[in-house]
């Protein structure tokens, strides 16, 4: 396709120009006479039509497969996959490797530790001894593929053929060329195929073609494509105008992508990949006015930034700062950055190691200024006490000797989640559906009458801890008396059916543990984790609980994000999980629960940026690398 092809459509579409602006006209065929002729080169003889009724994500399967000639396309048994909608929101874009950066750490492991949920994973896989079945092949029906060469109408035609005259033979085959992504021209020949044959091209299949050009960077097909359509068609999807959004952000005619962002605002609001793109661009082309007020305009909106995103920001900052460009003064551009730092911070987002090392050579970068960055990680400071059988101790950056914040919760901060906790999920409208009024009330009442506890135990959840049924009342005794044995006051949960004898509830067990600690037990069909959190926050900052349930679901349960993060905050610092098993006569351990927060923190003449220096992080870990920045005055 080239400007001779747009040309010549354009000639092809003029008679037709008066039907496209009556509104209701949603396709339009190609006469078979034009289709034939000679004057217009195959990869021209064709014009647009979209379907009534569209399926851009749909997914189709093909007939068995039959005949193949050398250099056509076959199929074989799999799943047809269609990955288009991937690169609307750009996931075209390869993911960064794993830092090699690795040091020796300096706590026993956490359970919110970055990387520790998908080493238990494979930890228990190997223990269990599973193996992934050899020779299976994914369910469905047979997978198109394509051919290795641009075929002939003739031999297209055969082709479709061979697999039974699929309905959706372009749409599938479209879908295999950008799977396997082939040489361009392929998907040229198959183009010139279907309109010689329909004498029409569907608006879907534009879109598929569309994403191949995008994803393999021919812009200048783009850009032919993107005429055709406009002309074509009243309006573009959401796929397609991010799609011409991210090609177009990528040339010299960036800034018809701010067009397209317009247009599309009128209808639906931009992801934040469309505003990304553009800002990128915008900073390439040392054009930072432009590419700010679309930043500011996304947190306006509620969206959050790519990672890429910042760091284009951090990147085209750093060469614009020695002349000023726009306007901006290198004071303003560092006020701006570092506000996405305080962004980050706020909102707990952990940069990866690309986007960290960008500002770290944009901090170091700074005119007049000294900062160092430096890789690292936190120690403890001075003797480790141990407190709960945990290590609990100050922490600094190893680099810098930096006291880092506490992962405890202020005066302030700690009433303010009580009272969420106490609202949304204690007294919230689902709480009756784990509990009854009455049973809610009674505990109510038995916590009030009790003193204040210094730890909380999920009864049942620490018995099944132990995988041997026949010692859950054991393994939870062990925990309780390691408690009760430094002093502590402690409340254990559990279920009535516990109080039954049976193999896995051993009469004296229980009996030792009632003696041991206060124990409140609810009905069977109830849930333990309202009460649990009930009476740890009642009890006070002090109070922690002993559970290896992660509270995503009430976490996700509170009703905006800053009372989300609290609670994660307020969790790291008195969620206690046992390490390995509990037994009778061996010391109960747990893991170690960080006294620091970790978040983006800053003062006068520093910053600590935690990043993600693995890609095995899981949403509810944090990471235990730093990038240390400091400067002298």
């Amino acid at each position: 396709m080239g400007i001779t092809l747009i040309l010549k459509v354009r000639i092809c579409l003029k008679p037709l120009k008066p039907f496209f602006h009556q509104g209701s006209l949603a396709f339009f065929t190609l006469s078979p006479s034009l289709c034939k002729s000679s004057q217009l080169p195959l990869s021209a003889r064709f014009l647009c039509t979209r379907d009534t009724k569209p399926n851009p994500g749909g997914r189709q399967t093909a007939k068995s497969n039959s005949g193949r000639t050398e250099g056509w396309g076959g199929v074989k048994n799999s799943t047809i996959r269609c990955r288009e909608e991937e690169l609307w929101d750009g996931a075209v874009n390869g993911k960064g490797k794993s830092s090699t950066l690795w040091q020796r750490p300096s706590f026993p492991k956490s359970v919110f530790a970055a990387g520790t949920a998908k080493r238990t994973a494979e930890m228990l896989k190997r223990k269990q001894h599973v193996r992934e079945p050899e020779g299976r092949t994914a369910r469905g029906a047979a997978k198109v593929i394509p051919p290795n060469r641009p075929l002939a109408a003739a031999e297209w035609r055969k082709l479709k053929e061979s697999l039974g005259n699929p309905q959706r033979f372009d749409i599938q085959m479209m879908c295999a060329l950008f799977t396997h992504g082939p040489d361009l021209d392929i998907a040229k020949s198959l183009l010139t195929f279907v309109a010689m044959e329909t004498g029409t091209l569907s608006y879907e299949l534009l879109l598929r073609y569309l994403t191949l050009c995008v994803s393999n960077g021919h812009n200048s097909e783009v850009f032919d494509v993107y005429d055709i359509m406009r002309g074509s068609f009243h309006s573009l999807d959401t796929g397609a105008s991010s799609l011409f959004i991210k090609s177009f952000s990528r040339t010299a005619r960036w800034r018809e992508a701010v067009s397209i962002l317009h247009d599309v605002k009128k209808v639906f609001t931009p992801s934040p990949r469309n505003y990304g793109h553009i800002i990128t661009a915008a900073m390439l082309n040392g054009d930072t006015t432009t590419a700010w007020a679309l930043y500011d305009e996304l947190i306006e909106k509620g969206l959050s930034p790519h990672q890429e995103t910042w760091d284009a920001l951090f990147k085209g900052v750093g060469k614009t700062n020695k002349t000023e460009a726009e306007g901006m003064s290198q004071s303003e551009h560092q006020e701006r950055l570092q506000g996405i730092l305080l962004y980050m911070r706020n909102n707990q987002i952990y940069p990866q190691h690309s986007l960290a090392s960008s500002i770290k050579t944009w901090f170091e970068s700074l005119t007049g200024q000294t900062w160092t960055g430096s890789w690292t990680s936190a120690t403890p400071k001075g003797r480790i006490v141990f407190s709960v059988c945990v290590c609990v101790c100050v922490c600094v950056c190893r680099y810098c000797g930096s006291e880092l914040e506490s992962v405890q919760l202020t005066a302030e901060e700690y009433q303010q989640l009580k009272d969420r906790v106490m609202a949304d999920l204690i007294q919230g409208r689902d709480v009756f559906n784990k509990t009854t009024p009455e049973e809610l009330e009674r505990f109510k009442a038995f916590v009030k009458r009790k003193p204040a506890f210094d730890v909380v135990v999920d009864g049942l959840n620490v018995a099944n801890a132990n995988k041997d049924k026949s010692r859950q009342s054991e393994t939870l005794l062990a925990v309780v008396s390691e408690l009760v044995g430094q002093g502590l006051t402690v409340l254990v949960l559990g279920r009535k059916h516990m109080l039954r004898p049976s193999r896995s509830w051993e009469r004296h067990n229980m009996n030792l543990i009632q003696q041991k600690a206060h124990c409140f037990f609810t009905d069977n069909i109830s849930e333990d984790d309202p009460f649990l959190l009930y009476a740890t926050l009642y009890s006070g900052n002090h109070c922690r609980f002993v559970s290896r349930d992660l509270m995503r679901d009430h976490k996700a349960c509170l009703p905006d994000g800053a009372t989300r993060r609290l609670f994660f905050k307020w969790q790291r610092g008195h969620q206690l999980v046992v390490d390995g098993y509990a037994a009778a006569g061996r010391r109960v351990r747990f893991q170690s629960i960080l006294s620091y927060d970790t978040i983006v923190q800053t003062s006068a003449d520093s910053w600590h940026v935690p990043f993600d220096d693995t890609e095995d992080r899981s949403t509810y870990e944090v990471p235990q690398r730093w990038l240390c920045l400091t400067t002298k005055h």
